[in-house]
């Protein structure tokens, strides 16, 4: 197999019929699972900061919400750089590179946590470093648009994007499950006593990192052996640095802010946020539920775009976000978790339709060459939420012993969005209808 193919059009329906698709396909089946273990490892400290604690570390809850804020900043930062990389390198060699990346915080993460003298700093250090994974959820989504013709790029890219957002909802589900196992032996270093309301019981934090390790090397080898470059989608940095003049790429950067900051925002800061308003829950038990449901639902909202329009679809979900964070507010102020609980499952589901139907809309906006990075760019800007969103949700807590104030923030931004989306892309007289 060439690692590098020469011709590539997908919008010649007997290419793609007869060899494109079942190259693109080969290509998002390794993609999907890379990009899933990458995800994994960015919010790894949503599932191990709320139990630091628990084994003989004295964070704040301030210093916790830090630890899973700091891989939504690096995160962030380094998808505004892998946006434009995959047409510099090729999505084969970028892909490989990035996933391999991911072994320096999984092996770094198991080791610090085994010793509860380790420094806050050095956590933080080890918190930023799990940015490898944020970053390379750009570079995957750029990747992957290029393979698909524009009538299937929804669908495609909500399955690269819903089904590797899994990897939040798989990391909150295996964590509490192998942390409870000796599955290493001597290799995976000695365990730690937890300590609880409901009494003690023997673990091994450091498997919540070490078992990502062999998936990891696996996923390399399978995407140097199975995936290609494709030489039609080199272009210099100077070549994509275009998009950046382009008013849309700003407003779409808004807009999957709303959606996909929401997304990750949440699910860094809902097992933390759990914890602190209802203290008598064990938030591992649910706050898996979340990212889960909000990355099934994502391949929808692209298909359902492709039939109804993305700028339709964004607008009708924004307004049912805006009812369900009021209704997180309402059931917070009253201690109702179920009742918060559903608001946030519903949030969580508008957050995946809306990442879906967003990322259907800039590909109609632009054309392919500027899609791809507008892509990157866009998820880039987004990201930010895995750090604004926990940090906002401290801040406010330590400021007034309540998350609400960072709520109506939320409320407000979402407003915003729905005047956005109505003006430039949805209304009769639309700039861009789609």
């Amino acid at each position: 197999m060439q690692s590098t193919i020469k011709k590539w059009e997908p919008e010649n329906k007997t290419f793609w019929t007869q060899s494109g698709k079942s190259v693109a396909t080969r290509n998002l089946w390794i993609s999907i699972p890379a990009l899933l273990l990458a995800f994994c490892v960015w919010m790894v400290w949503s599932a191990v900061a709320v139990n630091l604690n628990s084994i003989g570390f004295n964070f704040t809850d301030n210093q916790l919400f830090t630890l899973a804020a700091l891989p939504g900043l690096v995160g962030a930062t380094l998808r505004v750089f892998y946006s434009f990389m995959v047409p510099i390198f090729g999505g084969r060699n970028w892909t490989i590179i990035t996933t391999a990346s991911l072994l320096i915080p999984a092996i770094g993460i198991g080791m610090a946590v085994q010793d509860p003298t380790t420094s806050f700093m050095t956590m933080a250090i080890l918190s930023a470093l799990c940015g490898f994974g944020g970053g390379n959820f750009a570079s995957s989504m750029a990747n992957i648009s290029f393979f698909y013709p524009k009538e299937v790029k929804g669908a495609a890219l909500g399955l690269n994007a819903g089904l590797g957002n899994l990897g939040v909802s798989v990391v909150q589900f295996l964590v509490p499950v192998v942390i409870g196992l000796s599955m290493f032996g001597v290799f995976g270093g000695e365990s730690q006593t937890m300590v609880t309301d409901s009494g003690t019981r023997e673990v091994w934090m450091q498997n919540a990192a070490y078992v990502w390790v062999i998936p990891i090397v696996i996923t390399c080898i399978v995407a140097f052996f199975g995936m290609n470059n494709l030489a039609s989608a080199q272009a210099s940095f100077r070549e994509q640095a275009v998009v950046f003049k382009r008013k849309h790429t700003w407003i779409m950067s808004w807009l999957y802010t709303m959606c996909f900051g929401s997304f990750i925002g949440y699910s860094a800061a809902f097992p933390l946020l759990i914890k602190t308003q209802f203290p008598e829950v064990n938030p591992l038990q649910f706050a898996f539920l979340g990212p889960l449901v909000g990355a099934l639902i994502r391949p929808v909202g692209g298909w359902l775009s492709d039939k109804l329009g993305g700028a339709r679809v964004t607008f009708w979900d924004v307004i049912v976000m805006i009812i369900a964070t009021s209704g997180v507010v309402f059931f917070l102020n009253t201690d109702n978790f179920w009742g918060f609980f559903i608001m946030f499952m519903i949030l969580f589901i508008t957050t995946g339709v809306a990442n879906g139907s967003t990322f259907r809309m800039i590909p109609v906006i632009f054309e392919p060459k500027e899609a791809a990075p507008v892509l990157g760019f866009t998820s880039a800007i987004a990201a930010y939420g895995a750090f604004f969103i926990p940090k906002a949700f401290g801040t406010s807590i330590s400021a007034t012993g309540s998350p609400n104030t960072a709520l109506y923030a939320f409320i407000a931004y979402y407003v915003i969005s729905l005047f956005v989306t109505w003006y430039w892309y949805s209304r009769k007289n639309a700039e861009i209808k789609c």
